[in-house]
């Protein structure tokens, strides 16, 4: 019901309705088609709330677009889905059904294009499978990549040598690695090799065999590097390539290798391609107002 019944006036808000609530009954009003969607998002919030998840305003606002294109049903099962575990014991699930495609395309698929913009998951949840994949001695070895393109600002700037000027790109991907392995047992695993952070230049002439490879923010590699990238592939790998092409860094009039390997690998046996879209972004609700609107504004161009 949410503080003070929150969650449903949210719900009636957003539906043109009216409600009231008398002990455990709760009583719609308003256009038959908008009270029946709000019945089953409050079906929704049950099986959120009895998978144990905390239901707040982000899911509450898809579970009501999911209602609205008659998917409601589709919530339970993305909550019952267990990705990892996390170094505290917490369970990490998909909290969309796009995440939910995303994730099994992984598992299915030997290579998988993750593409969407911020917020949905990508880079998270593609660190969760490589935890879990590594955990279960599926692979030998984590590595994960980035490319080392600025977001208008110069690398040269920045203090020390290649490595260090780098770390502040690949934070997303220790920050994941932490919560997930714990920092102590990152610790020792980065020391022995078992996880390995670097840029995707240092990828060039290496064969990555027994491994679970992640190539974050893909839109910013060229298509030479992509294609560089995608070759490195050996035996008993998986690789995940994940990014957002409405956000690429690259001088302009220069292709993204994201968008132009999407293009012409479609289809390919063994990848996978997933398109994540607004309505997957599971940060602040006001995030996916802000990716709307852009989109809006790209399509106007």
């Amino acid at each position: 019901m949410g503080v003070f019944d929150e969650n449903i006036e949210i719900v009636a808000r957003e539906l043109s309705l009216s409600f009231r609530v008398e002990g455990t009954n709760i009583s719609f009003s308003g256009e038959g088609a908008n009270v029946r969607v709000g019945a089953e998002v409050v079906k929704s919030l049950l099986a959120i709330a009895e998978a144990g998840e905390r239901i707040d305003k982000s899911n509450l606002l898809y579970c009501i677009e999911l209602a609205r294109e008659g998917h409601a049903g589709d919530i339970s099962g993305v909550m019952k889905d267990v990705v990892a575990i996390s170094s505290r014991g917490k369970p990490v699930k998909c909290k969309t059904v796009g995440q939910q495609e995303y994730v099994s395309a992984v598992r299915k698929h030997t290579v998988t294009f993750g593409v969407g913009p911020a917020g949905t998951g990508k880079t998270y949840l593609a660190v969760c499978l490589a935890v879990a994949a590594y955990k279960g001695k599926e692979v030998e070895k984590i590595i994960l990549t980035r490319p080392a393109v600025e977001a208008g600002e110069k690398l040269g700037f920045l203090p020390g040598d290649l490595q260090t000027k780098v770390d502040p790109y690949l934070r997303p991907l220790y920050d994941a690695l932490q919560e997930m392995f714990g920092l102590e047992t990152y610790q020792k695993l980065m020391e022995k090799g078992a996880i390995e952070v670097a840029p995707l230049a240092y990828m060039r002439g290496r064969t990555l065999s027994n491994a679970f490879v992640i190539l974050d923010e893909a839109q910013n590699a060229t298509r030479e590097q992509m294609k560089m990238f995608l070759t490195r592939l050996g035996e008993n790998s998986k690789m995940v390539v994940t990014g957002d092409l409405t956000q690429t860094d690259l001088p302009e009039g220069k292709m993204s290798g994201l968008k132009h390997a999407v293009t012409i690998l479609k289809g390919v046996e063994g990848i996978a391609v997933c398109t994540l879209t607004a309505r997957d972004v599971v940060r602040h609700p006001l995030v996916m107002r802000i990716v709307r609107a852009y989109e809006t504004a790209a399509k106007r161009k």
